[in-house]
């Protein structure tokens, strides 16, 4: 799989980065959430599943709107 990369709000070049594949899904590279009582509220989780946090000004401003 060949990633683009579309944008980071970081300045120092480490996450969290948002990259796009060739089919048109969004990657998201950001710190693991391991909050457990976060862990707890969230649904319909499948094996292989992992969620990251990232600062909602990377979507607004490199998210793809198409």
């Amino acid at each position: 799989m060949k990633l683009k990369f579309i944008g980071t709000t970081s300045d120092d070049g480490k996450c969290p980065t948002l990259y796009e594949t060739e089919d048109g899904r969004i990657v998201v590279q950001g710190y693991k959430l391991t909050d457990g009582e976060a862990l707890e509220q969230l649904r319909d989780v499948l094996p292989g599943e992992t969620f990251v946090v990232v600062p909602r000004e990377l979507l607004t401003r490199f998210a793809p709107k198409e």
